[in-house]
Protein backbone atom coordinates (compact mmCIF):
# COMPACT_ATOMS: atom_id res chain seq x y z
CA UNK A 1 0.00 0.00 0.00
CA UNK A 2 1.46 3.31 -1.00
CA UNK A 3 2.38 5.57 1.89
CA UNK A 4 0.38 9.05 1.38
CA UNK A 5 3.11 12.21 1.75
CA UNK A 6 0.94 14.41 3.75
CA UNK A 7 -2.49 14.43 5.62
CA UNK A 8 -5.36 14.18 3.87
CA UNK A 9 -7.80 16.92 4.90
CA UNK A 10 -11.14 15.40 5.75
CA UNK A 11 -9.84 11.97 6.36
CA UNK A 12 -11.68 10.94 9.41
CA UNK A 13 -12.36 7.40 11.59
CA UNK A 14 -14.96 5.66 9.41
CA UNK A 15 -12.28 6.27 6.11
CA UNK A 16 -10.00 4.55 8.13
CA UNK A 17 -12.84 1.92 8.83
CA UNK A 18 -13.95 1.68 5.42
CA UNK A 19 -10.57 0.78 3.90
CA UNK A 20 -9.81 -1.42 6.43
CA UNK A 21 -13.07 -3.38 6.04
CA UNK A 22 -14.52 -3.01 9.47
CA UNK A 23 -16.19 -0.88 11.99
CA UNK A 24 -15.56 2.64 13.35
CA UNK A 25 -15.99 1.31 16.66
CA UNK A 26 -13.32 -1.49 15.79
CA UNK A 27 -11.12 1.69 15.09
CA UNK A 28 -11.66 3.38 17.79
CA UNK A 29 -10.62 0.15 20.13
CA UNK A 30 -7.49 -0.37 17.86
CA UNK A 31 -6.15 2.98 18.84
CA UNK A 32 -7.37 2.73 22.41
CA UNK A 33 -5.65 -0.19 22.88
CA UNK A 34 -8.70 -2.40 23.63
CA UNK A 35 -6.70 -5.80 24.16
CA UNK A 36 -10.08 -7.48 23.03
CA UNK A 37 -9.22 -7.31 19.47
CA UNK A 38 -7.78 -9.76 17.42
CA UNK A 39 -3.81 -8.86 16.26
CA UNK A 40 -4.65 -9.40 12.90
CA UNK A 41 -7.83 -6.94 12.70
CA UNK A 42 -5.01 -4.45 14.61
CA UNK A 43 -1.97 -4.41 12.36
CA UNK A 44 -4.86 -4.24 9.19
CA UNK A 45 -5.90 -1.12 11.19
CA UNK A 46 -2.35 0.28 11.95
CA UNK A 47 -1.69 -0.52 8.06
CA UNK A 48 -4.49 1.62 6.95
CA UNK A 49 -3.76 4.82 9.82
CA UNK A 50 -0.10 4.43 8.52
CA UNK A 51 -1.24 4.44 4.96
CA UNK A 52 -3.83 7.70 5.04
CA UNK A 53 -1.70 9.25 7.80
CA UNK A 54 -4.59 9.31 9.70
CA UNK A 55 -4.30 11.75 12.91
CA UNK A 56 -7.18 10.94 15.97
CA UNK A 57 -9.59 13.88 16.45
CA UNK A 58 -7.98 14.57 20.17
CA UNK A 59 -11.27 16.07 21.55
CA UNK A 60 -13.75 13.23 19.75
CA UNK A 61 -11.35 10.62 21.20
CA UNK A 62 -11.91 12.06 24.78
CA UNK A 63 -15.44 11.78 24.68
CA UNK A 64 -14.94 8.37 22.97
CA UNK A 65 -12.88 7.27 26.23
CA UNK A 66 -14.68 9.22 28.67
CA UNK A 67 -11.74 10.68 30.75
CA UNK A 68 -8.15 11.35 29.44
CA UNK A 69 -5.17 8.93 30.59
CA UNK A 70 -2.21 10.71 32.66
CA UNK A 71 0.80 8.53 32.75
CA UNK A 72 3.88 9.63 34.52
CA UNK A 73 7.61 8.96 33.12
CA UNK A 74 10.64 8.68 35.42
CA UNK A 75 14.20 8.77 34.04
CA UNK A 76 17.48 9.53 34.83
CA UNK A 77 19.64 8.31 31.94
CA UNK A 78 23.09 9.16 31.38
CA UNK A 79 22.97 8.63 27.64
CA UNK A 80 21.19 11.46 25.89
CA UNK A 81 20.80 9.77 22.90
CA UNK A 82 19.20 7.22 24.43
CA UNK A 83 16.59 9.13 25.96
CA UNK A 84 16.29 11.09 23.11
CA UNK A 85 14.67 8.02 21.13
CA UNK A 86 13.14 6.66 24.36
CA UNK A 87 10.90 10.09 24.86
CA UNK A 88 10.13 10.21 21.13
CA UNK A 89 8.74 6.52 21.51
CA UNK A 90 6.86 7.38 24.41
CA UNK A 91 5.90 10.88 22.99
CA UNK A 92 4.70 9.34 19.48
CA UNK A 93 2.24 6.62 21.20
CA UNK A 94 0.74 8.79 23.91
CA UNK A 95 -0.28 11.08 20.93
CA UNK A 96 -1.79 8.11 19.22
CA UNK A 97 -3.53 6.89 22.13
CA UNK A 98 -4.56 10.66 23.92
CA UNK A 99 -2.34 9.81 26.76
CA UNK A 100 -1.50 12.75 28.37
CA UNK A 101 2.41 12.52 30.14
CA UNK A 102 3.98 13.93 33.15
CA UNK A 103 7.89 14.32 33.03
CA UNK A 104 10.23 13.43 35.81
CA UNK A 105 13.74 13.61 35.66
CA UNK A 106 16.53 12.59 38.42
CA UNK A 107 20.18 13.36 37.90
CA UNK A 108 23.21 11.62 37.12
CA UNK A 109 21.77 8.01 36.93
CA UNK A 110 19.95 8.57 40.39
CA UNK A 111 16.40 8.41 40.80
CA UNK A 112 14.30 11.42 41.64
CA UNK A 113 13.80 12.56 45.53
CA UNK A 114 11.12 10.44 47.53
CA UNK A 115 9.08 13.65 47.76
CA UNK A 116 8.70 14.63 43.75
CA UNK A 117 8.00 11.34 43.31
CA UNK A 118 5.30 11.12 45.67
CA UNK A 119 4.02 14.66 44.40
CA UNK A 120 4.20 12.55 40.97
CA UNK A 121 1.67 9.99 42.22
CA UNK A 122 -0.38 12.55 43.91
CA UNK A 123 -1.20 14.34 40.52
CA UNK A 124 -3.64 11.18 39.80
CA UNK A 125 -1.41 9.74 37.02
CA UNK A 126 -2.84 6.21 36.15
CA UNK A 127 0.34 4.16 35.81
CA UNK A 128 4.23 4.88 35.39
CA UNK A 129 6.45 4.46 32.91
CA UNK A 130 10.10 3.62 33.78
CA UNK A 131 13.16 4.14 31.95
CA UNK A 132 16.60 2.73 32.16
CA UNK A 133 18.35 2.11 35.28
CA UNK A 134 15.29 3.83 37.35
CA UNK A 135 13.30 0.67 36.43
CA UNK A 136 15.38 -1.65 38.60
CA UNK A 137 15.70 1.29 41.82
CA UNK A 138 14.46 -0.75 44.60
CA UNK A 139 13.29 3.10 45.93
CA UNK A 140 11.33 3.66 43.26
CA UNK A 141 10.02 0.15 43.04
CA UNK A 142 8.80 0.33 46.78
CA UNK A 143 7.17 3.63 46.12
CA UNK A 144 5.06 3.07 42.98
CA UNK A 145 4.37 -0.62 44.59
CA UNK A 146 2.95 1.25 47.95
CA UNK A 147 0.93 3.08 45.42
CA UNK A 148 -0.51 0.23 43.71
CA UNK A 149 0.27 1.87 40.64
CA UNK A 150 0.50 -0.20 37.10
CA UNK A 151 4.12 0.19 36.01
CA UNK A 152 5.85 -0.74 32.85
CA UNK A 153 9.40 -1.22 32.77
CA UNK A 154 11.82 -0.29 29.45
CA UNK A 155 14.86 -2.18 29.16
CA UNK A 156 15.35 -3.63 32.85
CA UNK A 157 13.41 -6.18 34.87
CA UNK A 158 11.14 -5.50 38.02
CA UNK A 159 8.66 -7.12 40.34
CA UNK A 160 4.77 -7.45 39.27
CA UNK A 161 6.03 -4.50 36.56
CA UNK A 162 5.00 -4.80 32.55
CA UNK A 163 8.91 -5.34 31.11
CA UNK A 164 10.21 -4.36 27.83
CA UNK A 165 13.40 -5.45 26.29
CA UNK A 166 15.17 -7.41 23.70
CA UNK A 167 17.27 -10.40 24.33
CA UNK A 168 20.81 -8.44 25.70
CA UNK A 169 22.68 -11.77 26.27
CA UNK A 170 21.68 -13.08 22.75
CA UNK A 171 22.83 -9.72 21.36
CA UNK A 172 26.01 -9.09 22.59
CA UNK A 173 26.70 -12.62 22.16
CA UNK A 174 26.08 -12.01 17.94
CA UNK A 175 28.33 -9.35 17.95
CA UNK A 176 31.07 -11.16 19.77
CA UNK A 177 30.85 -13.53 17.20
CA UNK A 178 31.30 -11.66 14.29
CA UNK A 179 34.22 -9.81 15.86
CA UNK A 180 36.04 -13.27 16.17
CA UNK A 181 34.31 -14.04 12.60
CA UNK A 182 36.21 -11.12 11.75
CA UNK A 183 39.49 -12.31 12.84
CA UNK A 184 39.77 -10.62 16.23
CA UNK A 185 41.64 -12.91 18.80
CA UNK A 186 42.45 -10.08 21.44
CA UNK A 187 39.41 -8.11 22.07
CA UNK A 188 38.39 -5.13 24.71
CA UNK A 189 35.07 -5.29 26.21
CA UNK A 190 33.65 -2.43 27.77
CA UNK A 191 31.08 -3.03 31.02
CA UNK A 192 27.72 -0.69 31.34
CA UNK A 193 26.18 0.49 35.16
CA UNK A 194 26.66 -2.28 37.23
CA UNK A 195 22.93 -1.71 38.78
CA UNK A 196 21.70 -2.96 35.38
CA UNK A 197 20.44 -5.69 34.46
CA UNK A 198 21.22 -5.46 30.71
CA UNK A 199 24.77 -4.93 31.82
CA UNK A 200 25.03 -7.92 33.03
CA UNK A 201 23.21 -9.79 30.22
CA UNK A 202 25.57 -8.68 27.68
CA UNK A 203 28.75 -9.68 30.15
CA UNK A 204 27.01 -12.89 30.04
CA UNK A 205 26.79 -13.15 25.97
CA UNK A 206 30.26 -11.40 25.46
CA UNK A 207 31.23 -14.32 27.94
CA UNK A 208 29.51 -17.14 26.66
CA UNK A 209 31.39 -16.36 22.70
CA UNK A 210 34.46 -16.08 24.02
CA UNK A 211 34.25 -19.24 25.97
CA UNK A 212 32.73 -21.01 22.80
CA UNK A 213 35.84 -19.84 20.91
CA UNK A 214 38.51 -20.46 23.28
CA UNK A 215 42.23 -18.87 23.39
CA UNK A 216 41.59 -15.10 22.96
CA UNK A 217 42.81 -12.43 24.73
CA UNK A 218 40.35 -10.80 26.89
CA UNK A 219 40.29 -7.80 28.43
CA UNK A 220 37.18 -6.35 30.22
CA UNK A 221 36.88 -2.62 31.64
CA UNK A 222 34.19 -1.29 33.77
CA UNK A 223 31.90 1.70 32.39
CA UNK A 224 28.68 3.20 33.14
CA UNK A 225 27.23 4.01 29.93
CA UNK A 226 28.47 7.28 29.81
CA UNK A 227 30.39 8.95 27.39
CA UNK A 228 33.05 9.87 29.74
CA UNK A 229 33.33 6.34 31.25
CA UNK A 230 33.75 5.77 27.55
CA UNK A 231 36.96 7.68 27.33
CA UNK A 232 38.42 6.80 30.43
CA UNK A 233 37.50 2.62 29.80
CA UNK A 234 39.14 3.52 26.50
CA UNK A 235 42.31 4.86 27.57
CA UNK A 236 42.49 2.11 29.76
CA UNK A 237 42.45 -0.52 26.97
CA UNK A 238 44.48 1.00 24.40
CA UNK A 239 47.26 2.23 26.91
CA UNK A 240 48.80 -1.67 27.03
CA UNK A 241 51.64 -2.31 25.40
CA UNK A 242 49.31 -5.34 23.89
CA UNK A 243 46.23 -3.66 23.12
CA UNK A 244 42.67 -4.98 21.51
CA UNK A 245 42.60 -4.80 18.04
CA UNK A 246 38.66 -4.71 18.62
CA UNK A 247 37.03 -3.02 21.16
CA UNK A 248 32.93 -3.93 22.07
CA UNK A 249 31.45 -1.18 24.42
CA UNK A 250 27.79 -1.88 26.04
CA UNK A 251 25.90 1.34 24.32
CA UNK A 252 26.88 3.98 21.33
CA UNK A 253 28.30 6.62 23.82
CA UNK A 254 30.64 4.48 25.15
CA UNK A 255 31.93 3.00 21.65
CA UNK A 256 32.04 7.15 20.35
CA UNK A 257 34.48 7.69 22.97
CA UNK A 258 36.69 4.84 22.22
CA UNK A 259 36.82 5.94 18.24
CA UNK A 260 38.01 9.55 20.22
CA UNK A 261 40.70 8.34 21.79
CA UNK A 262 41.65 6.33 19.21
CA UNK A 263 41.81 9.28 17.09
CA UNK A 264 43.94 10.95 19.90
CA UNK A 265 46.12 8.33 19.79
CA UNK A 266 46.69 8.46 15.70
CA UNK A 267 44.86 5.14 15.42
CA UNK A 268 42.82 4.49 12.43
CA UNK A 269 39.63 2.82 13.14
CA UNK A 270 38.59 0.62 11.90
CA UNK A 271 42.14 -0.26 9.80
CA UNK A 272 44.38 -0.12 13.81
CA UNK A 273 41.26 -0.83 15.58
CA UNK A 274 37.95 -2.04 15.52
CA UNK A 275 34.98 -0.63 17.54
CA UNK A 276 31.58 -1.70 18.24
CA UNK A 277 28.79 -0.47 20.29
CA UNK A 278 25.00 -1.14 21.49
CA UNK A 279 21.72 0.35 21.25
CA UNK A 280 21.93 1.66 17.54
CA UNK A 281 21.32 5.41 18.72
CA UNK A 282 21.53 8.43 16.64
CA UNK A 283 25.36 8.57 18.24
CA UNK A 284 26.21 5.71 16.09
CA UNK A 285 25.90 7.47 12.98
CA UNK A 286 26.86 11.05 14.08
CA UNK A 287 30.70 10.18 14.07
CA UNK A 288 33.16 8.80 11.73
CA UNK A 289 33.25 6.68 11.10
CA UNK A 290 29.53 5.11 11.76
CA UNK A 291 29.51 2.60 14.05
CA UNK A 292 28.44 -1.33 13.62
CA UNK A 293 26.28 -1.75 16.50
CA UNK A 294 23.08 -3.84 17.86
CA UNK A 295 19.95 -2.09 16.80
CA UNK A 296 17.91 -2.07 19.95
CA UNK A 297 14.52 -0.37 18.83
CA UNK A 298 14.12 2.15 21.49
CA UNK A 299 11.61 3.45 19.85
CA UNK A 300 9.59 0.26 19.51
CA UNK A 301 10.32 -0.33 23.26
CA UNK A 302 8.95 2.55 24.52
CA UNK A 303 6.10 2.90 22.60
CA UNK A 304 4.99 -1.28 23.48
CA UNK A 305 5.47 0.23 27.14
CA UNK A 306 3.09 3.04 27.16
CA UNK A 307 0.79 0.41 24.86
CA UNK A 308 0.96 -2.47 27.54
CA UNK A 309 0.70 -0.10 30.40
CA UNK A 310 -2.56 1.67 29.08
CA UNK A 311 -3.97 -2.22 28.39
CA UNK A 312 -3.31 -2.49 31.69
CA UNK A 313 -4.65 0.60 33.52
CA UNK A 314 -8.41 -0.36 31.27
CA UNK A 315 -7.92 -3.96 32.74
CA UNK A 316 -7.89 -3.30 36.12
CA UNK A 317 -5.35 -4.70 38.93
CA UNK A 318 -3.44 -7.54 38.40
CA UNK A 319 -2.38 -9.80 40.88
CA UNK A 320 0.62 -11.68 39.53
CA UNK A 321 3.41 -10.13 41.49
CA UNK A 322 5.84 -11.22 38.89
CA UNK A 323 7.44 -9.43 35.99
CA UNK A 324 5.69 -9.84 32.48
CA UNK A 325 8.21 -9.35 29.67
CA UNK A 326 7.86 -9.19 26.59
CA UNK A 327 10.93 -9.60 24.26
CA UNK A 328 11.66 -7.06 20.73
CA UNK A 329 13.89 -8.30 18.16
CA UNK A 330 17.26 -6.73 17.86
CA UNK A 331 19.52 -6.70 15.27
CA UNK A 332 22.92 -6.35 14.17
CA UNK A 333 23.99 -3.30 12.13
CA UNK A 334 27.44 -3.47 10.33
CA UNK A 335 28.96 -0.01 9.02
CA UNK A 336 32.02 1.16 8.78
CA UNK A 337 33.85 0.46 12.20
CA UNK A 338 34.92 -2.29 11.66
CA UNK A 339 37.34 -4.45 9.51
CA UNK A 340 39.69 -7.68 10.14
CA UNK A 341 42.96 -6.81 11.66
CA UNK A 342 45.93 -5.76 10.21
CA UNK A 343 48.03 -8.80 11.75
CA UNK A 344 46.59 -11.79 13.43
CA UNK A 345 49.38 -13.05 16.17
CA UNK A 346 49.15 -15.75 18.51
CA UNK A 347 47.50 -13.92 21.41
CA UNK A 348 49.81 -13.71 24.40
CA UNK A 349 47.87 -15.35 27.76
CA UNK A 350 44.61 -14.21 29.02
CA UNK A 351 44.62 -11.60 31.02
CA UNK A 352 40.71 -10.55 32.22
CA UNK A 353 40.78 -6.65 33.75
CA UNK A 354 38.19 -6.54 36.42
Amino acid sequence: MTRSRGRSRGVTIIDVAKHAGVSPMTVSRVINGDPGVRDEVRARVGEIISALNYTPNLTARSLVTSREIRIGVIYSNPSAAFMSDLLAGVFEEASARAAQLILLKGENGKPPSREAIQGLIDSRVAGMILAPPLGESEVVGQILRAAKLPVAVVGGAARGAICVGIDNRRAAYDMTRHLIALGHRRLGFILGNPDQSASAERLAGFRAAVDEEGDLDVQIVQGDYSYASGLVAGEALLAGAHPPTAIFASNDDMAAAVVSVAHRRHLDVPADLTVTGFDDSTAATTLWPPLTTIRQPVRALAAAALQLLIQDIRAGPVADDDARATVLDHQLIERESTATPRSNPLPHPVRTMP
